[in-house]
């Protein structure tokens, strides 16, 4: 199968409201539609995990993730600038104020993790479907995260509705994204290195 045959699969797939195991800029994720409660739904079950522990995004650009934030703080353009710069880990920021998302997406306080991912595969995935996708690693809640294909637990390959073909066979070290938050007031924490 060609990689643009498995993102067409994986699209129709997240249109229908369906979930997908995909492999992303950092380990294998578990992914739907951003803005489909119910497929939201069904990845915390999956996970077995609680929905109040908020899920993130991903977006193939600055001009995608702005659809989804009343605004986005300065402070966080100065840090996307910055990470296109070199070899930098993927980071995920988390910002307040997110909107046009699912709200089982959206943290208690109204924000909401996401990040712009430069992966092929999963940059092609996002701007082949035009919306935010849910990335989430691809393992039950408390487990190690996947790091490759063979990583993952047959109960998530089961439960999903595809698997994306595309990088099945990498066999090498993927580690979680950084994870920033930046509130409004330019208040920056970091959540993990």
């Amino acid at each position: 199968m060609t990689r643009e045959e498995d993102i067409k699969r994986a699209v129709e797939t997240m249109r229908k409201g369906g979930v997908i195991l995909y492999p992303t800029d950092t380990v294998w994720g578990i992914g739907c539609d951003a803005t489909n409660a119910e497929a939201v739904r069904r990845v915390y079950e999956i996970k077995q995990r609680d929905d109040s522990k908020a899920l993130i995004c991903l977006v193939d650009s600055d001009a995608r993730m702005q659809r989804y934030f009343r605004q986005v703080p300065d402070v966080a353009w100065q840090l996307i600038d910055s990470l296109k710069e070199g070899d930098v880990k993927p980071t995920t920021l988390i910002l307040d104020g997110a909107i046009n998302l699912a709200t089982n997406l959206i943290a208690e306080d109204g924000s909401v993790g996401i990040r712009i991912t430069n992966e092929p595969f999963s940059k092609e995935l996002c701007y082949r479907f035009q919306k935010a996708i849910v990335s989430t690693s691809a393992n039950i809640s408390g487990e190690p995260a996947a790091q490759n294909y063979g990583d993952i637990d047959p109960r998530i390959l089961e439960a999903v509705d595809y698997v994306c073909w595309s990088r099945r066979q990498e066999h090498k070290p993927h580690t979680p994204s950084s994870i920033i938050k930046l509130k409004e007031n330019g208040e920056v924490t970091i959540i993990r290195k």
